[in-house]
């Protein structure tokens, strides 16, 4: 009784200092976060107005790949077509815009509303498909819905070929900080907040009992429906919810491009967004931001090295990236981090 009575101490111990160990990793987070939001604000005054819209675009792919790997990386269905929920949330902000004059910041939740809607209800048939077969399905999405866009009895709402042009909306004030505002450093600001609200939203999200139970099913199916999860719901409300990020992202890409056009959003934009999120690492909510810088900024400098054949430098950086970094580039940085901790660990044994 006396073993166990003095091994229960420090066990009794123990949590309250893993609960503090927990606090301080929380609130180190918290501060290098927004240390880097502080940061991003004051860098658009600090670049050319063509930086300030790719790293707009980064932003906006961010989003965009934060609502994929939400269905892919944490519920494990494969989509090939949320190019298509993309384009849905840029013609939801962009005939809001052009046809009933409403301001830009009301289409977000607009788009999103709509592509969460949209992703539910073709969440429900694709229950029955797994894998591959999801992932045709989806693909057949990706497809068809440009050339959906251009049929001639819709042509009156989307414009056709032709597509829809904007314009960028003005600055609410002229200056900020004492530093001049204009459209493209606007909107990088305004991309920057609901980026950081979606961003929010999606990590109380996946660190929450919805997150669980979408990796349970992930991981072993029969075992979480056996525990009481209902799959076919958790598995739609994937589908709505990464839905609606893709869209938000599309509206904030239409304001941010000030045109919409079937053809810029082709099954190659679905595709990149799946590179990008592999590149960026699977079921990890920072890696949407190294997955986008991937896919904004590799297809320029594979043009800047080869003009003849850019993308065949393209498929070669991203091989690179796969030999190099089989897990993304979130998993190679853990890894790296773990093999600094055990390399410190083991110093500071040998010392000892």
């Amino acid at each position: 009784m006396e073993a166990i009575t003095s091994d229960a101490a420090p066990l009794q111990a123990a949590p309250a200092q893993a609960s503090g160990g927990v606090r301080d990793w929380s609130s180190r987070w918290v501060l290098a976060c927004v240390i880097v939001v502080a940061a991003a604000c004051v860098l658009p005054f600090m670049v050319s107005n063509y930086r300030v819209f790719q790293l707009t675009m980064v932003l906006i792919y961010a989003v965009a790949l934060l609502g994929l790997n939400i269905l892919t990386g944490y519920n494990g269905q494969i989509s090939l077509g949320h190019g298509a929920f993309y384009a849905i949330g840029a013609y939801v902000a962009a005939i809001m815009m052009d046809h009933f004059g409403l301001p830009y910041w009301a289409t977000i939740p607009a788009a999103g509303a709509v592509c969460l809607v949209a992703g539910f209800l073709f969440g429900l048939p694709a229950l029955r498909l797994e894998g591959v077969y999801l992932a045709l399905a989806t693909f057949a999405l990706g497809v068809a819905l440009p050339q959906l866009l251009k049929y001639k009895h819709l042509e009156a709402w989307t414009g056709g070929v032709q597509g829809i042009s904007l314009t960028k909306p003005d600055p609410p004030f002229a200056t900020l900080f004492g530093a001049k505002l204009n459209p493209d450093r606007w909107l990088f600001l305004f991309t920057l907040a609901v980026t950081v609200a979606m961003f929010v939203l999606g990590w109380n999200l996946l660190r929450g009992r919805v997150g669980r139970a979408l990796i349970a099913i992930r991981d072993q199916p029969i075992a979480a429906s056996t525990m009481g999860i209902n799959n076919a719901l958790y598995k739609s409300l994937a589908f709505g919810v990464s839905a609606m990020f893709t869209g938000v992202a599309g509206a904030l890409g239409a304001i941010a491009v000030a045109f919409v056009a079937p053809d810029s959003f082709t099954i190659f934009l679905s595709i990149s967004l799946m590179v990008g999120m592999v590149v960026g690492g699977l079921a990890s909510i920072t890696g949407a931001f190294w997955g986008a810088l991937f896919i904004q900024f590799v297809p320029n400098l594979a043009d800047q090295i080869s003009k003849a054949a850019p993308w065949a430098i393209y498929g070669a950086l991203m091989i690179v990236f796969m030999y190099v970094m089989p897990t993304g580039i979130v998993g190679a940085m853990r890894l790296a981090w773990l093999r600094l901790s055990r390399r410190k660990a083991g110093r500071g044994s040998t010392a000892a």
